[in-house]
């Protein structure tokens, strides 16, 4: 049961800022002998991404490492900005929140891990997933049932626009 302080933070976010490395992907990276890199992405996030997008709701990605893979994924979900090689999160959350203006309690960050700390104790709704580190959890508002790379974004999204009443505007035509 998620606590009515938890529907009110979702009901004023505007913007969605996301992890990669064990949020996006299951945390997993793999090296080919060219040394290319590999990231396995869950077809439901992305697509909750897009969704989020058709209703309005902006989605940044803040990653510490920088991929090709990433800016790819990025573009195919349209996400508005990917801020890459980001060792310091926070100088690119105050980046994201100045170029969308959005106040700090008008964004949602989920996130898995240490680094992600100073964002997620500045947002208006901190979320974790279920395989991020145990200070994550004790900073997050609320953590996802589906783990990272496997559906825990999708069902951030999924909650964000049926708590603010979107999801029959953008879902309906998967309807008819």
């Amino acid at each position: 049961m998620i606590s009515q302080d938890v529907l009110d933070r979702i009901k004023k976010i505007k913007v969605l800022i996301l992890d990669i490395d064990g949020v996006m992907t299951d945390g997993h990276i793999i090296y080919s002998i060219y040394g290319d890199e590999l990231k396995f992405f869950d077809v439901q996030d992305g697509f909750g991404i897009t969704l989020l997008h058709r209703a309005g709701i902006k989605s940044v990605i803040i990653t510490a490492k920088k991929s090709k893979i990433v800016k790819l994924r990025a573009r195919d979900m349209k996400v508005a900005k990917a801020y890459q090689g980001c060792i310091v999160k926070l100088k690119a959350f105050n980046y994201a929140i100045k170029k969308f203006r959005v106040k700090p309690e008008e964004v949602c960050f989920i996130g898995d891990d240490l680094i992600d700390l100073p964002i997620l104790k500045r947002v208006g709704l901190a979320v974790a997933v279920p395989n991020a580190v145990e200070e994550v959890k004790q900073h997050a508002h609320l953590i996802t049932s589906r783990a990272g790379g496997h559906g825990g974004v999708r069902e951030l999204c999924d909650l964000i626009l049926k708590t603010q009443g979107k999801w029959d505007l953008v879902t309906e035509k998967y309807f008819k």
